[in-house]
């Protein structure tokens, strides 16, 4: 989101109340758009896999971290 002249105006001009609510609707636009999807850890254990150089071992290493976000 990006600040406007006019929503900048509006801001200038509001009291703490208006202030108060329009921090919380931005703060529950934020919250509803980085809700975490679910991870599928052996789509992403594939992908790793794939990739030259990384062993069983390492990849077993690399899953542990991933699973405990």
């Amino acid at each position: 989101m990006r600040l406007s002249r006019d929503m900048y105006k509006k801001i200038k001009t509001m009291n703490r109340e208006g202030m108060e609510i329009f921090l919380n609707n931005i703060y529950e636009d934020g919250l509803k758009h980085s809700e975490a999807k679910e991870l599928d850890l052996e789509a992403i254990r594939e992908r790793i896999g794939a990739i030259k150089g990384i062993g069983e071992k390492r990849l077993e290493e690399i899953m542990k971290i991933i699973a405990e976000g």
